[in-house]
C-alpha cells in the first residue's frame, strides 16, 4: 500500500510539475555560478556561499507541507547527509523556503532530522534559485559551477543525483 500512495505523490509531481514548467521557473541552470547568498542554520551557524568553495555543495529547498518533500528529505538524510556528514570536502543544507526557524525545528525534531536546516521565511535564497515548485535540489562543485538540478522527487532521480555527487567528490 505504501508504494502505491508513493507512486502515486510521484505520478502527481509529473503531473503539477512539467519540465518546460519548471525550466521557465529555473533562475540559475547547470553551469551557472553559486549564487551569493548567506542562511543561518537552526544550530546558529551562518553558511555564506563564498565559504563554500572548494566543497562539493547540496541545496535541498522545501517546505514542511509538501508530500514530496517528505519523501526526500529522509533519503537525503540517510544517504547522503549521513554517509558524508564526516567528509569537510562536503556540505549539505536543506532550506525551509518561506518557514521560519521555529517552524523548521519543529519539523526537524518531528521527523529525527540531524541534516543542516535553515529558514527562508522571505524566500530570499529561494528566489536566486528558482520562482516557482519544491523539493527542488541543486549541486554545486568545488570550482562553484551548478552540476546538477532538479525538481521533485522520484528515485531513479535521486540515485543519478548520488552518482553525480559520488563522481564529484571523485574529481580534486
Amino acid at each position: 500500500m505504501k508504494w502505491k500512495i508513493g507512486l502515486a505523490v510521484v505520478s502527481l509531481v509529473a503531473v503539477l510539475f512539467p519540465q518546460d514548467e519548471v525550466a521557465k521557473t529555473t533562475v540559475v541552470k547547470i553551469g551557472d555560478n553559486l549564487p551569493i547568498f548567506s542562511v543561518t542554520t537552526l544550530d546558529g551557524k551562518i553558511l555564506n556561499s563564498g565559504d563554500l568553495a572548494g566543497k562539493v555543495v547540496l541545496i535541498a529547498f522545501f517546505a514542511t507541507w509538501c508530500a514530496p518533500c517528505n519523501a526526500e528529505l529522509p533519503r537525503i538524510e540517510t544517504d547522503i547527509w549521513n554517509k558524508y556528514r564526516a567528509d569537510s570536502s562536503v556540505a549539505v543544507v536543506a532550506i525551509g523556503r518561506e518557514h521560519k526557524a521555529e517552524e523548521l525545528v519543529k519539523f526537524a525534531q518531528e521527523k529525527n532530522f540531524t541534516l543542516p536546516m535553515a529558514p527562508d521565511p522571505e524566500r530570499k535564497v529561494y528566489n536566486l534559485f528558482a520562482s516557482m515548485y519544491v523539493p527542488r535540489v541543486f549541486l554545486i562543485d568545488r570550482a562553484g559551477k551548478i552540476i546538477y538540478q532538479t525538481s521533485g522527487f522520484d528515485e531513479e532521480e535521486f540515485g543519478r543525483l548520488t552518482v553525480i555527487l559520488g563522481k564529484a567528490l571523485e574529481s580534486k
